[in-house]
């Protein structure tokens, strides 16, 4: 399927023709909708900011309790005790270390050059997945010498790009040994190759989220997978003689930033570090709808209080600079934010003159006003060098700096992350005692992290209107608040308009969107059936949060980007520790409730597609369902983490649900309630 085959959102809110695929019976995506554009109708979408204004107000909460407490920090052993949290909070978001297996590291190519020797290593980060990486020998300078880690932002080229190249080279010159390896999906590499050095996904970005959104289901984090390679790079730096264990940096930019903010937070031998253009504060990046990779959103981030300078804070009081850019995406309030936090628990600790900040004028990117700021404060800390500035560099090719002969590691049968995701869901599923009655229903609460609901929800009542073409001459519509902020529209349909409450009955039927209800009650043939099957039932039809009526018009692209806000608000609610599937199903039972406080207790639930996730749970945990039709249903989670092109995106998938069950569980349990699969 071409990443330009799917449903996008114009600007104006339009829905244009596109195919999304849809998830058929054997848990393949089939066509999920003739979602198409219809001139006649335009789609209603009277929520557009809704998600993004809820999500504001929650992390806006959070980073406020996050300034209050470093201000209330008073005294020296309170900045200790900061110290000490934050480390023990990054531990718990990241999950515990791996094994260190054998790095089996290899030489396979020197460059001698004027003032330094390049060599060619390709080392294992796990058991046959092999990392590539150049080590820069300094040639005529005191050894053992002060080592940096060089971790590379999303370039195609990785290690190769002239900017991580520029940096290397300039510290080699001036006495480190530099160690720069490629990031997964990026130079040599690539995890999901086309044979002539391309991906299927896209490079970087694209690879990092098909490969680290799948690993969420067997509680897996890729930010987690790439920070262990430069654990493993680190291992391999101070294994060799030339390092001095005493004085070991690391730097980076963009992406490398990334990994080196979260570096600083995960390994204690690392005496001084630069990160460069990332450092800001996760408020700052959701209110402006800035997107990020899987790598940069940490699991329960956010709900354990953890934000960017938490990682930094966890280093000190050893020497930091933070690089910042006037000109990029990353917002330098949020940079300035984090230093002024960071500045206070530094001078608690007697070394407020080792936390540094350097705002280049210039837009995103390693330029050299930045990689200058970095060699400064890194030969104040070591006192290698008393340069100022960049000295003359050579740009070398990329097949120069190449580890493997065509420049890409699967050609050397390198394992790639997806196969390791395969075999432990495989492992998952070998161990998991099936779940049955109670104990089922209670592992799907505690996964969902679904809070306590109080009797039923209030609601608004919707201008009515007319002709839509759906099964029915009138409907009206209300707004069911599921929480506070958070409006999930559900239509009930009529032969006359109503202004009011809906009457009250017993048996309805209700039908979760796929996408939108509003253009499903006219293009989903199902509804039509059960309306004929079930003529003396009230038809109701509803969206979960961030589909249909409140579809998100935010971060600038199409809904079903790799960035786009399905994406964008999903993630975030991984670091809520509230995911995204949860969240939904929760407004299904509140509608629940609304319907049981009209009577309505023989309710048959029916959705496709996206909504067939959230109805499976709502299903097995409200006792007001007693049937359940499910079209274009996911076989099992299992199967999506055991796919190397698996389509699903991640407001479908469960973090750490293949630990505990699987969604066979739950259709076994929903047999008493007639199940129904299309």
């Amino acid at each position: 399927m071409s990443r330009d085959d799917r449903l996008t959102i114009s600007r104006r809110g339009v829905i244009q023709l596109g195919f999304m695929a849809g998830l058929g019976a054997a848990g393949r995506f089939d066509a999920l909708s003739a979602f198409a554009q219809d001139d006649e109708y335009t789609p209603l979408q009277r929520f557009p900011r809704m998600m993004q204004e809820y999500m504001t107000g929650v992390i806006d909460e959070i980073d406020l309790k996050n300034r209050l407490l470093v201000d209330a920090l008073n005294t020296r052993e309170d900045a200790l005790e900061f110290v000490r949290s934050a480390r023990e909070r990054i531990r718990r978001s990241f999950g515990p270390a791996p094994e260190k297996t054998p790095l089996n590291p290899r030489v396979v190519k020197r460059t001698e050059r004027d003032a330094y020797v390049i060599e060619n290593v390709i080392f294992e980060s796990r058991p046959g997945f092999l990392v590539t990486a150049n080590l820069y020998l300094p040639k005529g300078k005191p050894l053992p010498a002060p080592g940096v880690i060089g971790t590379c932002g999303h370039s195609a080229t990785g290690k190769a790009y002239e900017f991580y190249q520029s940096f290397a080279q300039a510290l080699a010159r001036m006495g480190y040994v530099v160690l720069i390896y490629d990031p997964i999906s990026q130079g040599e590499r690539i995890q999901y190759p086309t044979g002539d050095g391309k991906s299927r996904y896209g490079i970087g970005v694209g690879e990092h989220i098909q490969a680290g959104n799948q690993q969420f289901l067997v509680n897996e984090f890729i930010g987690a997978w790439r920070a262990w390679d430069g654990i493993r790079a680190l291992d391999y730096l101070l294994s060799r003689v030339e390092v001095d264990p005493n004085h070991v940096g690391v730097t980076g930019n963009s992406g490398g930033g990334t990994m080196t903010t979260w570096l600083c937070g995960l390994d204690d031998r690392f005496t001084m570090a630069a990160p460069g253009c990332f450092v800001t504060t996760f408020r700052r990046n959701l209110e402006n709808e800035l997107p990020a990779d899987t790598e940069q959103c940490p699991p329960h981030a956010l709900a354990l209080g953890l934000d960017h300078f938490d990682f930094i804070a966890a280093m000190a009081p050893k020497p930091v600079i933070l690089l910042g850019k006037e000109k990029d995406f990353f917002d330098v309030r949020g940079l300035i934010e984090a230093h002024r936090r960071l500045k206070r628990i530094y001078k608690l600790l007697g070394a407020e003159d080792r936390i540094g900040l350097f705002i280049g004028p210039t837009e995103h990117g390693y330029s050299l006003e930045n990689r200058e700021a970095m060699y400064r404060w890194f030969n104040q800390v070591t006192g290698v060098s008393d340069a100022q500035s960049e000295p003359a560099l050579t740009v070398e090719k990329d097949e120069t700096l190449w580890c493997t002969p065509n420049g890409q590691v699967h050609e050397m049968n390198s394992r790639k992350v997806y196969s390791f995701t395969r075999e432990k869901s495989l492992a998952l599923a070998a161990r998991r005692t099936p779940l049955k009655g109670e104990a089922l229903k209670q592992a799907v609460i505690n996964m969902l992290r679904l809070p306590h609901r109080a009797g039923a929800p209030d609601f608004r009542i919707l201008r009515p209107m007319r002709g839509r073409g759906y099964p029915a001459p009138s409907f009206s519509t209300y707004a069911i608040e599921t929480e506070p902020g958070v409006f999930a529209p559900t239509y009930y349909l009529t032969e006359e308009r109503l202004q009011s409450r809906p009457p009250r009955g017993e048996k309805a039927i209700l039908y979760v969107s796929d996408l939108s209800s509003d253009e499903e009650l006219r293009s989903e043939p199902m509804i039509r059936d059960l309306i004929k099957a079930e003529p003396d039932a009230a038809l109701f039809a509803f969206d979960a949060r961030g589909v249909g009526e409140s579809l998100p018009n935010t971060c600038g692209s199409g809904f079903f980007d790799p960035y786009g806000p399905d994406y964008f608000y999903a993630i975030h609610s991984i670091m809520l520790d509230r995911p995204y599937l949860g969240q939904k199903t929760h407004d299904v039972l509140c509608v629940l409730d609304w319907l049981a406080s009209y009577g309505y207790r023989g309710v048959h639930l029916a959705s496709r597609g996206r909504g067939a996730f959230i109805a499976v749970f709502a299903a097995l945990l409200h006792d007001g369902v007693k049937r359940i039709t499910l079209k274009n249903s996911a076989d099992s989670y299992a199967a999506i983490a055991e796919t190397e092109d698996y389509a699903q995106p991640l407001s479908v998938l469960l973090p750490g649900v293949l630990e505990r069950f699987d969604l066979p569980d739950c259709y076994a349990e929903l047999q008493s309630r007639q199940l129904k699969r299309i």
